[in-house]
């Protein structure tokens, strides 16, 4: 059995693995687990800052990004796709699968996208129904500001959707600061659930475009709306998984008594760039570090499966590589939800360290020394 320290799926606390194991009752009948249903819903939202309803859906968080761009796409919509990330360009498959015109706002990708930069293009070329864009584009780490990006785009009337699967609960997200209209989220990153849930949470602005539509919305499972009134009705439109949403509301319970969750993802994720970059390890990005990953360069010296491989024999240590055009090229560190914890990244760490002396990578110190001195600064203690 690996110790799973890749960006999502995460380490699962056993609160909330035993949650899991819950008797089932009938979700299509029993009226208390609609009860228990809204209840998490409600939780979810007060969590994010808003009053916005927040639905369950029954699916990997891929689910969620495709439901909000399949419940507000009509064919011909011309849609803003922001692009510094493999997800984020991934956003432009969607729109165009339900008929609409994805145009990519394509910049650097080793760097987050700039807001000033943006609101030049907006003043020319602003004519879209709403915009895509991604919190935390995992495969590289890089976190985009979309506390400013956001209330940007509504400014020049754009809808906005986010998904931040892998940036919730590892960043801050404020939603109804932040002006998003479409969050979606993931059980499987900070939130430290078992894969195989998503959450979205739907301004009225958004559900006022979804109801707005002239054409049908060209999906059942992949449909916001289908969930229209399912606690006046107490009916869901499908069978919800209650297993895993026994489970998802402990992770969120967790949450909820964790008050120094943020300020402890930032500790730790500072302290594990420090401790690459002071080894010699070349961290992937220039700038928009995420404090759920840490990725850096594959050295000259090994490939990306020779470091994979000897963590996971030699260590019982899963850490991830990435894909799409970064495949081969970098290493992931999972350092989000239920991973971001002290004594799982110094076993971490000086098992790479290990791993890269092992594979003849030339070190300046050790990833382990440098990283507890610096959660030590930070406060930090096993």
């Amino acid at each position: 059995m690996y110790k799973i320290m890749t960006p999502g799926p995460t380490q699962v606390k056993e609160n909330v693995r035993m949650a899991r194991s819950f008797p089932c009752t009938n979700p299509d009948l029993d009226e208390t687990f609609v009860d228990f249903y809204k209840e998490t819903c409600e939780l979810i939202s007060r969590l994010l800052h808003t009053g916005n309803e927040t639905l369950i859906l029954g699916g990997e968080g891929i689910l969620g990004l495709e439901a909000a761009c399949a419940s507000l796409t009509e064919p011909g919509d011309p849609v803003l796709v922001l692009d510094n990330g493999v997800y984020g360009r991934g956003f432009a498959d969607f729109v165009s699968m339900y008929g609409g015109k994805p145009v990519l706002y394509s910049v650097d990708e080793k760097n987050p996208i700039d807001p000033a930069a943006l609101e030049e293009y907006l003043k020319e070329h602003h004519d879209y129904k709403y915009a895509t864009l991604v919190h935390c584009d995992t495969p590289s780490g890089m976190l985009n500001d979309i506390s400013a990006l956001c209330p940007l785009l509504k400014k020049y009337g754009i809808l906005t959707v986010v998904d931040s699967v892998s940036g919730m609960f590892g960043e801050d997200v404020r939603l109804d600061d932040f002006q998003i209209d479409l969050l979606c989220g993931g059980s499987q990153k900070a939130v430290s659930a078992p894969p195989g849930l998503t959450f979205v949470t739907v301004s009225d602005a958004a559900w006022a475009a979804i109801d707005g539509r002239s054409v049908p919305i060209a999906s059942f499972y992949a449909n916001l709306k289908v969930f229209e009134g399912y606690y006046e009705k107490k009916w869901f439109p499908y069978t919800m998984p209650i297993s895993d949403i026994y489970g998802l509301r402990a992770a969120f319970d967790n949450i909820a008594g964790d008050p120094d969750m943020l300020a402890r993802h930032a500790r730790i994720g500072e302290a594990c760039r420090a401790a690459v970059r002071a080894v010699g390890l070349n961290l992937h990005l220039a700038s928009g570090f995420s404090n759920t990953v840490t990725v850096f360069d594959v050295p000259k010296e090994t490939t990306a499966d020779a470091i994979l491989q000897t963590m996971r024999q030699k260590h019982g240590i899963m850490l991830a590589g990435s894909f799409d055009s970064l495949a081969g090229q970098v290493i992931r560190i999972g350092h989000m939800g239920s991973n971001a914890n002290v004594v799982d990244m110094i076993e971490t760490l000086d098992a790479l360290d290990d791993t890269l002396r092992e594979l003849n990578v030339p070190l300046k110190g050790q990833l382990r020394m440098i990283f507890q001195e610096e959660v030590s600064k930070k406060g930090l203690v096993l």
